[in-house]
């Protein structure tokens, strides 16, 4: 017994002395560190690895309170972990901030939180935001906007809401999307118009109600809630200008610019 205690003794001698000989970072130096950290978050983010840029963005995040920016950039990791609460926490409290940034850039976010919001069924909390996406997106992004946007209005049983954004999606699909893997859709926004249509004019129709629940509503309308895909033409450009933001970043210096933390 007493070796143990004399062991235990020796192995905490030698761990507190080794303490003292490893002095701990600067406060300066620990900023540099956590620059670099950025950095790694930032190529993280470039590359679709949200999880890990999230890990990363969270610590900082809550030791230096990041700018809006990059508050933006945690509101997208959110989203594509499904964390859909965090996702619009972030991205409303960023998105005031952003206005000197670019259209297509803060469209993107505009239309994470509105998905977001569809994604837990506040439809009515989405329109403005999708609408707002229209204001900042490019024409071929516009389409996505709509066809969500219908949706929101055939959840409400807005019909003519409901028309008006399926058909403007329809003509935008196929005149700036007119492509292969988009001919399904083509033909489910036809189908849904008709469906419209025939609500609208007050006859009996197979299109399905709303007021059904929502796991068989979004069966019959192709549309689910597993993880956001990363193959539309609004991702894509988010892909395109993150790795240009990286490309473009000089990790050592990311510690002189005043409004990084």
């Amino acid at each position: 017994m007493r070796l143990c205690l004399l062991f235990l003794f020796l192995n905490l001698a030698a761990l507190q002395a080794q303490a003292q000989t490893s002095p701990a970072l600067s406060r300066e130096e620990r900023r540099e560190a956590d620059a670099r950290e950025l950095g790694k978050a930032l190529e993280y983010f470039a590359a679709a690895k949200y999880h890990e840029a999230l890990l990363i963005l969270d610590r900082l995040d809550s030791l230096y309170k990041l700018n809006p920016r990059y508050r933006a950039y945690l509101g997208v990791c959110h989203y594509y972990e499904w964390n859909y609460e965090q996702a619009i926490r972030y991205l409303e409290e960023s998105l005031p901030h952003l206005d000197n940034f670019s259209p297509a850039e803060r469209s993107f976010y505009y239309w994470a939180d509105a998905e977001s919001h569809f994604r837990l069924g506040r439809y009515q909390e989405a329109v403005p935001l999708y609408e707002k996406m229209l204001t900042l997106c490019h024409d071929n992004e516009k389409p996505d906007a709509y066809y969500r946007l219908g949706f929101c209005s055939v959840f409400e049983e807005d019909w003519s809401e409901a028309l008006r954004y399926l058909r403007l999606s329809l003509k935008y699909y196929r005149q700036l999307r007119d492509t292969p893997d988009l001919k399904a859709r083509v033909a489910q926004i036809t189908n849904m118009i008709r469906g419209c249509e025939e609500k609208w004019a007050g006859k009996p129709t197979p299109f399905p109600s709303p007021r059904q629940s929502p796991e068989h509503t979004f069966r019959i309308h192709s549309l689910s809630h597993d993880k956001p895909l990363k193959t539309n033409q609004k991702e894509n450009n988010l892909f395109s200008w993150a790795k240009q933001l990286v490309l473009k970043s000089k990790i050592t210096c990311f510690h002189q610019q005043n409004n990084l933390f």
